[in-house]
């Protein structure tokens, strides 16, 4: 197949293209010029269907793989999560592309966070698009996707090098349900399949569901240390050290990640072992494969 994938060099983006181009499919991305005379397309440029036109001739299926976790000039979150996947997904019906695969997240319902709110938007066009008939596109919705690259992994890792911690109190409370990025990568490439009839919302997570904290200590004990003590930061520090967060563009901790973490990031796990033909990893266990190739980290 030929595939446009958006988000190619990305941390999730680079692990779907090696699995679609080790499966003998043919990658196209924006990031490169395209048929040698087209300049490579800024993603937050493409907020018109015309914009996607030329880069959606000859192609079987879309991939959006493009996200991020602050809003900034350069990259406005409501424009990457919203106007512009929008824009692709109408270009892409337009164009007859039926499908076109989507990476969103999980647990956005009720979270007022500009995060939560520009990728409901986008995946609600794209469910509309499939309601009109005219689309057969999937949203996936992963919960923490953990695996080398990451910065959420990195910052995993790190913290579990710690022998005590001052955790917010969601992490105590809700859980969470991580998923090994190449097993995402395993679900795209069977979701992209001419014969796959999968459409709508696809949740995309591990086998097992754990507090952040247990998530770390888990970590930690795979990295042959003794368990550390976690105690939970008061309230109003937690949202001064999100704020302060929110300073600092080079971390994914801020006030759109404590809303995410102040809410179950669960799902029915029963969808990937469909899609993967065997259960999903466990975090306890995809950390032990992991670790070694995470940057080590000084105690």
């Amino acid at each position: 197949m030929n595939i446009l994938l958006c988000g190619a060099t990305g941390f999730i983006g680079r692990h779907i293209h090696q699995a679609l181009t080790q499966a003998g499919h043919t990658v196209r991305s924006l990031h490169q010029p395209l048929n040698g005379t087209t300049r490579p397309l800024r993603f937050t440029e493409a907020t018109c269907p015309s914009r996607w036109r030329p880069w959606l001739e000859g192609m079987d299926a879309v991939i959006n793989a493009v996200g991020v976790l602050r809003d900034s000039r350069r990259a406005p979150m409501q424009v990457v999560h919203s106007q512009a996947p929008v824009a692709l997904f109408q270009a892409a019906a337009d164009a007859g592309v039926r499908r076109v695969l989507h990476i969103s997240a999980l647990g956005l319902s009720n979270n007022p966070r500009l995060y939560a709110r520009s990728k409901l938007a986008a995946e609600e066009a794209l469910l509309n698009l499939n309601q009109r008939g005219v689309l057969d596109g999937v949203v996936l919705q992963p919960s923490v996707v953990f695996g080398p690259g990451g910065a959420s992994s990195v910052l995993f890792q790190q913290l579990a090098r710690f022998p005590w911690l001052l955790l917010p109190p969601p992490a105590f409370i809700c859980h969470i349900q991580p998923v090994a990025v190449e097993e995402l990568a395993e679900a795209v490439l069977k979701l992209t399949h001419p014969a796959c009839t999968v459409r709508g919302r696809v949740p995309i997570v591990g086998s097992q569901a754990l507090t952040l904290s247990d998530f770390v200590q888990a970590l930690r004990q795979q990295q042959g240390l003794r368990a550390a003590r976690h105690m939970a930061l008061p309230g109003a520090l937690t949202h001064l050290s999100a704020t302060l967060g929110d300073c600092v563009p080079f971390t994914p901790w801020g006030h759109d990640t404590l809303a995410l973490m102040s809410h179950d990031n669960t799902a029915d796990a029963s969808v990937m072992t469909s899609l993967l033909g065997r259960a999903p990893q466990g975090a306890t266990a995809f950390g032990r494969a992991q670790t070694a190739a995470m940057p080590q980290l000084a105690s």
